[in-house]
């Protein structure tokens, strides 16, 4: 659910004057002011106004306050469980009966301007898979923005976001870097941790520098945004007949899920191949694919 317009109706309590709009000034008053009677973007008090009546509503409607979250609302009874997450205008609720979301989405239509935007696959920077085995949440969009925008899509890779003898220092004596740059990059990397425990460590030796970054600080967080080289070569018989190289354009969990990708890569350009060969007359019945990693076979 996306709220349209939800900081410019609510009722104002405190007491704000604003000047009047440039080009709509009282001729008759040019000098006085307005006292708001709602809320306006940019006022303080606007979210909290906002968020205390949409909380209002809520617990009017049977839902119970998070008591460690308190932006979590939650409605049961013996057969229904409905959970709804708040997120400044955004609203993501879970079900366990349709008839109850149908019901709850058609009473917050009837109370707020918003809109459905269906089945939750995208939110926060967060890429959601919902399956029948379970939900499957992901940052690899956002993971490959940072990349692109730190200017690392053609920097050697890695295949792990640290060394295990790299000791970071002071290093008083070293280059100085941009600090803006430094601390942009590990703001990024934090977000991302929240879908990567794999580099959480690392960052977080990172950040212990932030105050006064040296180069080598710089080369050690810009390792953990570096991402793996895919590759594979396919014969005909014992003849190598085509072969790809080229960087994954998304960061890797693990090197078993970096072998994974690699696996059905080659598999895509097996696929066009067994096609071409067909069209000449060549039908090839089971291909064979190696791999090179034990724990991915």
């Amino acid at each position: 659910m996306d709220v349209k317009s939800a900081f410019l109706n609510e009722i104002l309590n405190e007491e704000v004057y604003v000047e009047q709009p440039k080009g709509f000034q009282d001729p008759r008053y040019p000098n006085h002011v307005y006292r708001l009677r709602k809320t306006l973007y940019g006022l303080k008090q606007t979210p909290r106004a906002w968020h205390e009546r949409l909380t209002s509503y809520l617990l009017k409607k049977g839902f119970m306050r998070g008591g460690v979250d308190r932006t979590l609302f939650i409605r049961r009874n013996d057969e229904v469980f409905l959970v709804a997450q708040i997120y400044v205008d955004d609203i993501v609720f879970g079900f366990t009966s349709s008839e109850c979301a149908l019901d709850f989405a058609k009473k917050m239509k009837s109370e707020f301007e918003m809109s459905m935007v269906g089945e939750l696959t995208y939110f926060l920077g967060f890429q959601v898979k919902q399956l029948k085995d379970g939900i499957f949440i992901s940052q690899s969009k956002y993971a490959r923005e940072l990349v692109k925008k730190f200017g690392l899509e053609s920097t050697k890779h890695f295949m792990t976001p640290m060394p295990t003898n790299l000791k970071l220092s002071k290093d008083e004596s070293g280059k100085g870097v941009e600090e803006t740059l430094y601390r942009s990059m590990i703001g990024s990397l934090l977000y991302l941790i929240a879908s990567r425990p794999d580099i959480t460590f690392s960052v977080g030796v990172c950040a212990r520098y932030q105050a006064c970054p040296k180069e080598s600080h710089l080369i050690a967080l810009k390792r953990t945004i570096r991402k793996s080289t895919l590759g594979g070569c396919f014969y005909f018989g014992n003849c190598l007949v085509a072969w790809m190289s080229k960087k994954q354009n998304f960061v890797s969990l693990s090197t078993t899920e970096v072998e994974y990708i690699v696996a059905g890569s080659c598999c895509s350009q097996l696929l066009w191949i067994k096609q071409m060969l067909r069209d000449y007359g060549i039908d090839q019945g089971t291909m064979v694919v190696f791999c090179d990693n034990t724990s991915a076979n």
